[in-house]
């Protein structure tokens, strides 16, 4: 021990981790709950039109697909690669508009002959 100086590691908390939220089958963050919860509704939704109301196999199949069909295409088009927040701005833009910021005016230049000269 040297007792003039002390050197100690000095240890510092940081949250680089913090960054990511991980992935789980290639999807980022907690995705994968979509897929998972529309291929559950399509499960109960065929074993309801198959075995309840006795619908062809095939016949209850297609219309079964639909949710997990529906959960994939918002999941690839809406979230994954996306910024956070990528899916609510586009929906409120599409719902109530452009928000509150300036307008663009578009000045079109009429040409008199008066301004021709040059």
């Amino acid at each position: 021990m040297n007792n003039g100086s002390s050197h100690e590691l000095r240890f510092t908390e940081t949250n680089s981790a913090d960054d990511s939220a991980g992935k789980t089958w290639g999807l980022e963050g907690n995705l994968f709950w979509f897929i998972v919860g529309g291929a559950f509704v399509s499960v109960v939704s065929l074993l309801l039109l198959f075995s309840v109301s006795r619908w062809t196999l095939l016949s209850a199949l297609v219309p079964s697909l639909v949710p997990t069909g529906l959960a994939l295409l918002y999941v690839f088009t809406f979230r994954q690669g996306k910024p956070r927040g990528y899916d609510t701005d586009l929906f409120e833009l599409w719902l109530k508009g452009r928000g509150f910021g300036p307008e663009t005016v578009r000045v079109t230049a009429h040409l008199t002959p008066a301004s021709n000269h040059v």
